[in-house]
């Protein structure tokens, strides 16, 4: 496998085109994902509501992009292919390492002015796509886009505040481990990670994770809680 993810520095304006790269990807995925969920790891999974990702819908993420990338490994596991749009810094190399597969990884780190627009593309032909809005789209601008994630069936996961999501996830404590009195290296990292669900209302759940673990893999390092809000 490639370290290095394709680059896509716009967006592919023949309508024809992104009809043939959607049929060809929803054709090589077919044997692989379910219509209307996609799974998710293990670790994230009693943090979501119904345990999977929605079809269709948008997650939020805040504070952490190896969150993101957890977000990322279970659906690129089961076959689909993720983008991640707006996001220079996105480690290729780490994400690889984390469980992605880096062949059905298309990576737009520079969209610039029109990220909305190369967004809604790229939902046009892969099942995850991971953006970090540089700015406040307008309304009608979302509403498209959450009637197009709809109409292909693609879930939405954004580095930050979103209307209207299905559940936000958030790292509220971190601290690393591996370092000794003077000497060792940073090997892994014990997050708390608080869902909240869509509106906010209802109880949040707070899981302990490892992200990463000493072996770079993601996993709980104690149960799922349910906390009342209010």
């Amino acid at each position: 496998m490639s370290l290095a993810a394709p680059h896509l520095d716009a967006p592919v304006p023949d309508r024809a085109q992104v009809h043939e790269l959607q049929t060809r990807i929803r054709q090589m995925q077919a044997t692989k994902l379910e219509s209307r969920t996609l799974p998710t790891h293990p670790a994230l999974s009693p943090l979501l509501p119904g345990g999977s990702l929605k079809a269709g819908a948008a997650y939020s993420v805040r504070g952490s992009t190896t969150l993101l990338m957890a977000m990322l490994a279970g659906p690129s596991a089961a076959g689909a292919w993720c983008g991640v749009v707006g996001m220079p810094d996105f480690g290729a190399e780490a994400a690889g390492r984390f469980g992605i597969d880096l062949e059905r990884l298309v990576l737009v780190p520079h969209p610039g002015d029109d990220w909305l627009t190369v967004t809604a593309a790229v939902v046009d032909v892969l099942s995850v796509v991971v953006v970090a809005p540089p700015s406040r789209a307008r309304d009608g601008d979302i509403a498209r886009l959450s009637a197009r994630l709809r109409q292909r069936e693609a879930t939405l996961i954004v580095a930050g505040d979103w209307p209207q999501v299905e559940a936000t996830l958030a790292v509220a404590r971190s601290g690393w481990e591996g370092l000794g009195t003077g000497n060792g290296y940073l090997s892994s990292r014990r997050v708390t990670v608080e869902s909240a669900p869509r509106g906010g209302s209802g109880p949040r759940r707070t899981a302990e994770l490892w992200l990463p673990a000493v072996d770079e893999s993601f996993r709980v390092s104690a149960p799922t809680r349910l906390e009342a809000v209010g």
